[in-house]
């Protein structure tokens, strides 16, 4: 990994910087290492597990003054990375272990996200929406590595389960308000209190920016509440959210229009808007000194709307220009546009072609082909309900401190999700604007050879039943957890469109059960030394997206356009993984070592016929590496430090979608073609190097001062699996990667009174420009914005013509300030 100057200035900063003093619930701290039994149900702490989790506070993720719950993971967890691929703060994809939380439809979700006991994977697609989750609400966050079946379904590399206040842990109210760069307003509030057996506690978040970039104004709204009851052996709460969101994510930007102008888009708009209510009943009663009972009942509903404007790229290589004598009598007779050119409309003289698109709409001939733009559309409603119940039994066994936890779980959803494309043209600012006529939807109707129906209109069933238990055993200095979980998936399709089933029909009825089981080990060495090992399995089933796009026979344009649905296998993840931690006076380290095996994954793969392609099961891929955690405390200084090894690699060979990879199987330089992944090639936007660094201190009592860094090396990008692209300046341009980077950031907070905190954060201090993802595409633009059909003449091969291709980043936002105050009453 490259060495860049704001990395050097950064480890100066961190070995010189004044740190905060230890105990100050206002320092920046990483996420505590400790070890704990768990189940999406458990607290922390209640048991011991001999695998070790990262758990984070709410003062410690105050203290950071992450603006995110996905900004703290980012900055201070071990092992976690970001991929920008929105280009929106509140959708990341969010990466540990080389595994995936992401709120895209169609990405592999290798993560499970729990908020006290339910999880929050949506039933269809089983993506993260990140803008959903109440950040003032959250009492702690927990990362649980690993292969852990107790967990469940996507738990493939690890959990991440979030515990939320009430009015025990939380009395009084505070306040905090901030504004920043962008013109970024946030608010946060919350109180909370008891009387006799009951408490209360209830926030509200809220968030509106213009965004650094062009077009991307975002806001967003949470809101929690949560009534709770304790009696001498019981614990009931009923806590209710819900969210509105309105985001704008202008994606990846081909990389010379982003160094022209580096808070351009590459086109508009990327529209997403999220609302969710979630109600959760959870109850917990001690039967007897030795037998607890506990469990939840939830309900939540769903609802996302999409609007993206994206390049056809069925246009690119087709003549858009000059309208031929029937086009411009529709233009002219029939519709009575005017300023219609007559003649002499080329490429070289008209930069921004439409007409015969509006013509072509009009006349339901080539819209498909004569429209560079498209307007994507989706809407989708989800209700999902269920529970789950545990009984735990903790009685010695002998000699043997035992505990025997035995639970069930039960959810049952519903989704409706229709998708709809729109043809339109390109304006100079990159915008989509659609057009009307018999021609002008995507339905497969057009009078046109290469006519391509993208609608989707299906309604999706999902009932899953789970059994799972775990005992933990203790005798003396060893701990010993066996656990296994029985998940049952049934799955129920049906398309509104092409009913019956059949090839083209999304007319399904698939279920998937397995049984996954897992075993640690803890054992203490000594006061300072302790060790850990386990080995795990767990699995997850295919979503309905990629269920939706499965047929060889009726390949898929795109991975969210669904089409056909045959049997596909479930993930199968297995995890070997151990540890040692040891601490010294002030200063304790862990280093630890994991191998997980993905078999049967799942993978968008090439159709070599139609020249589109579909998800299918191949063979394995392997994720291992190190991580190494360090912290050390000097009164009041106070340093962190996280760094991860990954090696991510496919293990089988397979052919997959390579059009803008130089090294394709083509016809010539810039045609589409396929590439060969073999094995040992390193899977794409997966960092093999991850380094976080951090120090605090408290010059004096009220004041406290911070700096962190994350390092990240370059990734391979989307459409380089097989790492041999190689530009050549001309039909491909960009080289397959990003580029490593390091971005610091530092905080001051001033508490005048002990009620009162002033605060200031400054992110990516040094304005690094950097990328969090990359993709190869054929791109739609030269150098100077303008939209060009065939940039190159010839050569015509069975009469398509080259293309261009060419590196899209995920750019990173540039340096922002944020400033606010925090009143606690």
């Amino acid at each position: 990994m490259r060495v860049t100057r704001e990395a050097l200035l950064a480890v100066s900063a961190l070995t010189a910087a004044p740190a905060a003093a230890q105990g100050n619930p206002s320092l920046v701290q990483p996420a505590e290492i400790v070890v704990t039994a768990y189940t999406p149900l458990a607290d922390v702490g209640e048991d011991a597990l001999a695998a070790p989790a990262q758990t984070a506070s709410d003062e410690e993720i105050e203290a950071s003054h992450a603006a995110f719950v996905t900004d703290y993971l980012r900055r201070m967890i071990g092992g976690v990375f970001v991929n920008e691929v929105q280009g929106n703060p509140l959708q990341p994809d969010v990466n540990y272990r080389g595994f995936t939380a992401s709120p895209l439809l169609g990405t592999a979700q290798g993560l499970s996200l729990y908020m006290d006991g339910v999880r929050l994977n949506q039933p269809f697609g089983e993506v993260v929406s990140w803008d959903l989750i109440p950040k003032s609400a959250i009492r702690s966050i927990s990362l649980v590595p690993g292969s852990n079946p107790l967990f469940g379904r996507n738990s493939l590399g690890g959990a991440l389960s979030v515990r939320t206040k009430d009015g025990k842990s939380d009395p009084g109210a505070e306040l905090e308000a901030s504004y920043g760069s962008f013109r970024r307003r946030m608010a946060e509030a919350q109180a909370g209190g008891s009387t006799g057996d009951f408490d209360w506690f209830a926030s509200g978040d809220g968030f509106k920016e213009r965004g650094w970039r062009d077009h991307s104004p975002s806001e967003a709204m949470q809101l929690f509440g949560k009534l709770g009851w304790s009696g001498p052996a019981t614990r009931l709460a009923l806590s209710g959210s819900f969210a509105d969101s309105d985001l704008n994510g202008n994606g990846l930007q081909e990389l010379r229009l982003l160094e022209a102008h580096h808070d351009s888009v590459y086109t508009y708009p990327d529209h997403t808007k999220n609302r969710a209510g979630l109600v959760n009943l959870i109850g917990r009663h001690a039967l007897s000194h030795a037998l607890t009972i506990s469990g939840n009942a939830f309900w939540r509903h769903i609802r996302t709307r999409t609007l993206n404007g994206d390049i056809n790229d069925d246009a690119l290589g087709v003549n858009l220009y000059q309208a031929n004598a029937a086009e411009r009598a529709a233009l002219l007779r029939a519709a009575g546009y005017t300023g219609v050119p007559m003649s002499g409309e080329t490429q070289a003289n008209t930069p921004f072609p439409k007409w015969r698109c509006i013509a072509d709409a009009l006349l339901d001939t080539e819209p498909n082909e004569t429209c560079n733009g498209l307007a994507n559309r989706t809407a989708n409603r989800q209700r999902e309900w269920g529970g789950t119940g545990e009984l735990t039994w903790r009685k010695p066994v002998g000699r043997l401190t035992n505990a025997l936890t035995l639970g069930l779980a039960y959810s049952r959803s519903r989704a409706h999700f229709r998708q709809s494309s729109q043809f339109g043209y390109v304006t100079p600012e990159r915008g989509i604007v659609t057009v009307d006529g018999p021609g002008a939807f995507a339905d497969g109707t057009q009078d046109s050879q290469n006519a391509f129906d993208a609608r989707v209109d299906l309604d999706a069933r999902t009932t899953v039943f789970s059994l799972y238990a775990l005992d933990a055993i203790e005798v003396g200095a060893l701990h010993v957890d066996i656990s296994a979980r029985y998940d049952r998936s049934a799955i129920h399709n049906r398309d509104a469109i092409t009913p019956g089933g059949g090839t083209g029909s999304l007319d399904t009825d698939q279920r998937f059960e397995r049984l996954n089981p897992a075993l640690a080990l803890r054992y203490v060495v000594s006061n300072a030394v302790v060790v850990d090992a386990a080995i795990a399995q767990t699995s997850r089933a295919p979503s309905a997206i990629e269920l939706g796009c499965a047929d060889p026979e009726s390949p898929c344009r795109l991975p969210n356009a669904l089409a056909g649905d045959p049997p596909l296998k479930q993930v199968v993840a297995r995890t070997i993984e151990g540890g040692i931690s040891a601490s010294t006076g002030p200063v304790t380290a862990r280093l630890g070592a994991f191998r997980t095996v993905n078999r049967n994954d799942i993978l968008f793969v090439a159709d070599d016929t139609a020249g589109f392609g579909y998800f299918r099961n191949f063979g394995r891929t392997r994720r291992q590496g190190l991580d190494i955690d360090l912290t050390a405390t000097f009164d009041r200084l106070r340093l962190t430090g996280h760094y991860t090894l990954l090696d991510a690699t496919y293990r089988s060979a397979e052919t997959v979608n390579g059009a803008a990879n130089s090294s394709a199987a083509h016809a010539a330089p810039g045609f589409e073609g396929v590439i060969d992944i073999a094995s040992g090639d390193r899977i794409p936007l997966i960092a093999r190097h991850v380094f976080k660094a951090g120090a605090s201190y408290d010059p004096i009592d009220r004041l406290s001062l911070s700096v962190d860094m994350i390092a990240v090396s370059g990734m391979t990008a989307r459409g380089n699996e097989n790492g041999k692209h190689e530009p050549d300046g001309t039909y491909y341009l960009g080289s397959g990667r990003t580029a490593a980077y390091a971005v610091v950031n530092a905080g001051i907070e001033v508490r005048p009174v002990k009620a009162l905190a002033l605060f200031a954060q400054v992110s990516n201090l040094f304005d690094k420009r950097y990328a969090t993802a990359a993709q190869l595409g054929f791109t739609g633009f030269n150098a100077a914005g303008h939209f060009v059909a065939r940039p190159f003449a010839g050569p015509v091969i069975d009469g398509e013509h080259p293309l261009m291709s060419s590196l899209f980043y995920a750019p990173g936002a540039p340096r922002a300030i944020q400033v606010g105050l925090r009143a606690r009453l």
